[in-house]
């Protein structure tokens, strides 16, 4: 199984809300590196915290969190995909952006996650 197989397996899970499956896509020491100053900011670690925070932006969007996959490329055992992340929060303005998600997958699992947002700044703002 290549990273890009393993990430494509992550993506799956994600698009139907299947959190078991998206967990298991996650080794067992996974980091989730949140960018930004707002509550969602930070290290989540371990498959257990990780759905828990996604958890949390479908909690805080009322449901409404969207991601769409654009592209991926694979570089040895890192993979990045472009995507496109969306959102509605009541006394907000809509979220719309463009981000770069990159994995460090090791073995079959995903190791590391990195998000980069087109602009943290909104971003923070949206979610407080």
């Amino acid at each position: 199984m290549t990273p890009s197989d393993v990430i494509a397996r992550y993506g799956a899970a994600a698009a139907v809300g299947d959190m078991a499956a998206l967990a298991a896509t996650l080794h067992e020491d996974a980091v989730w590196h949140q960018p930004g100053r707002n509550q969602l900011s930070g290290d989540h670690v371990g498959p257990d915290a990780i759905v828990a925070h996604l958890g949390r932006f479908m909690e805080l969007s009322g449901g409404t969190f969207r991601l769409e996959t654009l592209s991926v490329v694979e570089a040895g055992a890192l993979v990045a995909t472009t995507v496109k992340f969306s959102a509605t929060r009541d006394g907000h303005p809509d979220l719309d952006q463009s981000g770069v998600d990159i994995f460090r997958v090791q073995g079959d699992r995903i190791a590391e996650i990195w998000l980069i947002s087109e602009d943290q700044e909104t971003e923070d703002a949206f979610w407080g």
